[in-house]
């Protein structure tokens, strides 16, 4: 195992520098290694989530935010697989609605957090608004706000009032992981390619993209900041090096599992009153066919 959770989180006193970030990790496991040790992890995500459900006294949120061809879908899709359904719930947040454009910006993704025993995941969040947002502030537009003079003050409004809802979130029993798959820009750029000369992958790609990618140096910036502005024992971000994504995915996996175990979780025991019950249960049961 890698000790993944001290590895990759980001410091809580904002000294986070995005230079410093790796989007590449040297190890020595092959791809067939980190599959294999990624079905294991599920496995343990799997039954540590039912035990979640049972004790019903956390949720647990998953943000992932990423350029676009990081992996995010496809990382969500593997650390999902052989889990139940039923204990799980992904949103997908896009370009906002006109509905969702008349509330406040957490409203959208506040509307479909996860209850108590669930895992949430959110691929995209309310972080687009300090991301997106902030690279293109010509969105704030159609937004109808309350005017701002300096933008810089109303960015700053918004990492509080993420942090704050976060804070809310994990007093109430949600515990909160937030990912930036770092991919490097080379590696988009191979992964764009890619999605252009394979026919089964060109519907994955759109011009957008391109255009998006001229504003690199912008995103980086925003991610920077948000990162160092947000990241706090309550809801840590990890940046996770996406240019490997078999080693990308265990990385994830294994923060979630470790984060989970971490919680001490417990089915919860049967009182005395109703072990009775349990026991005359029994007694009724196999008794049948003996008359």
């Amino acid at each position: 195992m890698f000790d993944f959770p001290e590895r990759y989180r980001v410091p809580f006193d904002g000294s986070f520098k995005l230079n410093k970030a790796q989007t590449a990790e040297e190890h020595h496991k092959t791809e067939e290694e980190l599959e294999d040790q990624l079905k294991k992890l599920v496995k343990k995500i799997d039954k540590l989530q039912q035990v979640l459900y049972a004790e019903d006294r956390h949720a647990l949120l998953l943000v992932f935010q990423a350029m676009d061809a990081a992996g995010k879908d496809s990382t969500i899709r593997a650390i999902l697989k052989g889990v139940n359904p039923a204990g799980c719930q992904v949103f997908s947040f896009k370009q906002p609605s006109a509905e969702e454009l008349d509330h406040d910006f957490l409203w959208r993704t506040a509307r479909c957090l996860p209850e108590r025993g669930r895992i949430g995941v959110f691929n995209r969040s309310y972080y687009e608004e300090v991301l997106v947002v902030r690279v293109h502030p010509e969105y704030l537009a159609g937004q109808n706000l309350p005017q701002h003079d300096n933008l810089e003050d109303l960015w700053e409004e918004r990492y509080t009032s993420i942090r704050d809802h976060e804070k809310h979130l994990a007093r109430n029993g949600t515990v909160i992981l937030k990912f930036w798959l770092n991919v490097s820009k080379a590696e988009q750029k191979n992964r764009f390619l890619s999605r252009l000369d394979e026919p089964d992958k060109n519907w994955k790609f759109s011009a957008g993209d391109v255009i998006e990618r001229q504003h690199w140096d912008a995103y980086m910036q925003a991610y920077e900041t948000a990162l160092q502005t947000t990241s706090s024992h309550y809801a840590p971000w990890y940046a996770i090096p996406a240019d490997d994504k078999a080693y990308m995915r265990v990385a994830v996996a294994e923060t979630i599992v470790n984060t989970l175990e971490a919680l001490q979780l417990a089915y919860p025991e049967v009182p005395p009153a109703e072990q009775a019950k349990l026991t005359e249960a029994r007694r009724v049961l196999e008794a049948e066919g003996k008359t």
